[in-house]
């Protein structure tokens, strides 16, 4: 990785927002077929005259990410999971932990899901998915807020699943949420990516692998004028070196999250690939 841009990482950790950025440019002009560097450059650019506070993720880069580049293959693989999931039963109710708007779960409704319960603590995003379920006739209960919060309103499930949600969960809250999970479903279908461990904040494991993915991640979204790239890829980017920032997501290698199911008495647990993602490879587990 350019040693330019390594120190840039850590400079902005620091909090040198103008150091970062030229050290950024310096990585970018030496290396102009990369497309991180000129984007993390253009993106500090912005932190300098707006400060943190006016750059921040924006609805329309995130709508645009989601539905674009490798997002449509990866959903479109793991709504063709869940289906296949669902068509096993005669009949079944599901709890979708973290449904945001249905974009895992609505294409993979089978004749078979006579009930739902969605947990969503985006009300937004919650009122999509009812509204599309409302649409098509589908037996549902919704909940606005978190899994911990949902806890309390009790229910037994044939089948929960969490689709790219509990890497939000820090590592306590996680082993609960399983733990509590493993005692009120048969069954409990978890799609996560596969990401590796790379040590500490600044390592140059990490540095690279950042680096090395969002070369890949940032190719898929050339051609909107840089929406993408600036409202939604370099803000997460950058967010991930910053020491002050609360993390958002404890993800982690496949083998952590099936270790993590067994603590929580699920005594079986079957790994399946569903797409081979830019940022890392995606699985369905599948636990009981």
């Amino acid at each position: 990785m350019n040693q330019h841009f390594a120190r840039a990482l850590i400079a902005f950790g620091e909090g040198d927002y103008a150091a970062a950025a030229d050290l950024a440019r310096l990585a970018a002009e030496e290396q102009p077929d990369s497309l991180v560097y000129p984007a993390a450059a253009a993106y500090l650019r912005r932190v300098i005259a707006h400060g943190r506070a006016g750059v921040y993720v924006t609805g329309d880069a995130f709508s645009s990410f989601i539905r674009g580049g490798g997002n449509l293959p990866l959903y479109a693989n793991t709504s063709a999971a869940l289906r296949e999931a669902y068509a096993g039963y005669s009949h079944i109710g599901i709890l979708d932990i973290g449904v945001g708007d249905g974009m895992a779960l609505l294409p993979a409704i089978t004749p078979q899901v006579v009930q739902i319960d969605l947990v969503e603590p985006s009300a937004p995003m919650l009122a999509q998915a009812r509204a599309a379920l409302d649409a098509r006739g589908i037996a549902y209960r919704a909940f606005n807020g978190t899994i911990q919060q949902f806890t309390d309103e009790g229910g037994m499930w044939e089948l929960a699943q969490a689709t790219f949600s509990l890497q939000s969960l820090d590592r306590i809250d996680r082993q609960i949420m399983l733990a509590w999970l493993r005692g009120h479903c048969a069954r409990l279908l978890i799609a996560e990516f596969d990401v590796p461990d790379r040590g500490d904040l600044y390592a140059p494991a990490r540095m690279e692998y950042f680096v090395a993915r969002y070369e890949v991640g940032l190719a898929e979204y050339a051609d909107d004028g840089g929406l993408v790239a600036q409202g939604f890829l370099m803000p997460i980017f950058f967010g991930s070196f910053d020491r002050g920032a609360a993390r958002t997501n404890y993800e982690q290698p496949i083998a952590a999250w099936e270790a993590d199911l067994r603590a929580a008495g699920f005594a079986r647990t079957q790994r399946r690939p569903i797409y081979d993602y830019w940022w890392a490879p995606a699985y369905l587990l599948d636990a009981t």
